[in-house]
């Protein structure tokens, strides 16, 4: 072992000695002047804890704080330097140059290399991995020395950067920490806190990167504890037995804006929620089947019932205010009595809609109550199959169900909203939707350099989407947060990011 990977290791592990001494409920106090960790609550524990295998929004709230990535959203959502410092583009459009930044180290001591960049790219095309779609273009990744990184691709890619900085599943790995396997259990990345150990269960901890290439973290590390229902971690961090949460209840946002003992962030965000029809299933294979249900889905009811006025109803994915926002609202009218003449012409009558939803969404359990009051009218009998999310998954991937609700969580690009859900070959088409015009305008829009062009493109593929009931949309829910008001320098982000790196305790005497 190097010097430098000695010496990260002691600290790390006194680090993890620390924080793992502190009781559940205890403010995490890590000693020799140091200004403490802290507890956040979030509604799930991880599926996994390899970045580029999972989907879950609860993995990436914890891995964002432990990978980078290349290059990453500012604030405002426009990509700037990570590991890489800097990227030139030829005048072809068709190699990307990325130099990265030197010193970056894993949290193993071991050095950062271009190497591990490309090996990282490649483990997600090879392997087929959840994000291989942002990829499409990519014919080679390469390092020719330690600090380049040449990525070439068959088209001009005008998101090329959003694609690599985008918090979900495209974090740079360690090539030993994948081939060991450790990476399932322990995984290395190079970013501002590293993973200490997890409880089954209960929590995850993460410890401070005193060797973090934008600066050490001020707050000493982070345990993630595991608290599926809201109103207790709402309770625990008024009882100051949490920092942090995104676990509140949307029905206390209007009165908790008055209370003082904490600090609440009501931000609108590019998350979209959605019902899916399978299509691979009769009589859902039917575009009329599909848009009857379209129409009789009370989106007003279900956008009150679950984000008690939060959130934004919308019929299309991309969210009002967005510069890729487009109107639409052809199933705002029509009702029932649209639904039933549908019907009638595809000459069906469904009788019983399995629907699939998890407790570690509620939202999904109390949408599931009144799509099923929704339905009711027309005969069909909604069996609402209540699952945890790791059975949900199973259950999509296999295509076991007629209809199911989830969110999409973290998108920038209108690519994100769209490709791999609606493409005949996106990787999350779990309803298995096709249409070639849809599949064209998806492809167009990857490549099209003009802004006003692209922007036409995902228009018409989303009203095409929409039309045909790929996806019925529900609403543009807002990112709720809430957290100590000591705990300062923490920002709520319209993309779901969740970082601790800026945060830090205020001290005595700070306003």
């Amino acid at each position: 072992m190097t010097r430098t990977a000695a010496s990260t290791a002691l600290v790390v592990l006194a680090l993890v000695v620390a924080l793992t001494g502190c009781s559940t409920g205890q403010r995490v106090d890590l000693g020799d002047g140091a200004e403490g960790g802290v507890i956040a609550a979030i509604a799930g524990e991880p599926d996994q804890l390899d970045p580029h295998k999972t989907s879950a929004y609860f993995s990436f709230e914890v891995l964002e704080n432990v990978f980078d990535t290349l290059v990453e959203p500012d604030e405002n959502l426009q990509m700037r330097p990570a590991l890489a410092e800097s990227w030139e583009v030829s005048d072809d459009e068709l190699t990307w140059t990325f130099r990265l930044r030197p010193g970056v180290t894993f949290h193993d001591g071991s050095p950062l290399t271009a190497e591990d960049v490309a090996f990282s790219y490649n483990r997600i095309i090879d392997e087929e991995l959840t994000n291989v779609d942002k990829f499409s273009a990519v014919t080679s990744v390469e390092a020719p020395d330690p600090a380049t990184v040449v990525i070439r691709v068959d088209r001009p890619v005008p998101n090329m950067l959003t694609n690599l900085g985008g918090f979900k599943g495209m974090a740079i790995v360690s090539r030993r920490n994948v081939e060991s396997g450790e990476i399932a259990t322990h995984p290395i990345g190079t970013g501002p806190f590293a993973f200490a150990n997890q409880r089954s269960g209960d929590s995850i901890t993460l410890v401070a990167n005193p060797d973090y290439w934008d600066g050490a973290p001020d707050i000493s590390g982070v345990r993630f504890r595991f608290i599926s229902e809201p109103s207790t971690a709402l309770s625990a961090l008024q009882a100051g037995e949490i920092d942090w949460t995104d676990s509140v209840p949307p029905q206390r946002v209007q009165q908790l804006r008055n209370d003082e003992s904490i600090t609440l962030a009501v931000e609108p965000s590019n998350d979209y929620w959605y019902l899916a029809l399978n299509e691979a299933r009769e009589p859902w294979n039917d575009v009329r089947v599909r848009q009857a249900i379209a129409y009789a889905i009370d989106r007003d009811a279900i956008v009150q019932a679950t984000s008690y006025g939060t959130a934004a109803k919308n019929q299309l994915a991309i969210p009002e205010g967005n510069p890729w926002y487009v109107p639409y609202d052809r199933y705002a009218e029509g009702g029932l009595d649209k639904a039933r003449q549908l019907l009638d012409e595809a000459g069906v009558s469904p009788r019983n809609l399995d629907m699939l939803v998890t407790t570690d969404y509620p939202e999904t359990v109390t949408a599931a109550q009144i799509v099923a009051d929704n339905l009711a009218p027309l005969g069909i009998t909604v069996n609402i199959r209540t699952v945890d999310f790791a059975t949900w998954l199973d259950e999509q991937n296999k295509g076991n169900f007629d209809m199911l609700m989830m969110g999409w969580l973290g998108n920038i690009d209108p690519d994100d909203f769209y490709y791999a859900q609606h493409h005949t070959d996106g990787t999350s088409n779990a309803q298995k939707f096709s249409d070639p015009e849809v599949d064209r305008l998806l492809d167009a829009g990857r490549v099209e350099t003009d802004r006003q062009a692209r922007f036409d493109d995902y228009r018409r593929a989303a009203t095409m989407i929409a039309d045909q009931v790929s996806y019925i949309f529900l609403y543009n829910p807002s990112v709720i947060q809430a957290w100590n008001p000591a705990l300062q320098g923490y920002q709520a982000r319209r993309d779901g990011a969740v970082r601790f790196r800026d945060a830090h305790w205020a001290q005595d005497g700070d306003a």
